[in-house]
């Protein structure tokens, strides 16, 4: 069984910063790409960054410049680094990855059960 937890949400003021941290636990054999997705409220959940096992990064244009992903393997760990946090950026954040959980099954895909992020005065 593999499980994703995600931590770090929480409430911020406009121009603060929040460190997300997501950890996989269980049976992992290796894990291929990870990555943050966010679902504000009525809007479609949409990736906000992605970080592959070799530690290429992408990112949404719209925090480009403000967040960074990370990981640290060994420990089957990722990260959000959040900057210049905005209103905008209010939604329940959620981690995925892609993971093995032996060397001849399958990659599927694991989600975490989402941390809430509120940028408010």
């Amino acid at each position: 069984q593999v499980q994703l937890v995600e931590s770090g949400g929480g409430l911020v003021q406009p121009g603060g910063s929040l460190r997300l941290s997501c950890a996989a636990s269980g049976s992992i054999y290796s894990i291929n790409a990870m990555n943050w997705y966010r679902q504000a409220p009525g809007k479609e959940r949409e990736v906000v960054a992605t970080i592959t096992f070799g530690l290429s990064t992408d990112y949404a244009d719209s925090v480009k410049g403000r967040f960074i992903i990370s990981r640290d393997n060994p420990k089957n760990t990722m990260y959000l680094q959040m900057n210049s946090l905005k209103p905008e950026d209010t939604a329940v954040y959620f981690c995925n990855a892609r993971i093995k959980v032996s060397p001849w099954g399958s990659t599927n895909d694991y989600w975490g059960q989402g941390t809430q992020v509120t940028v408010s005065s």
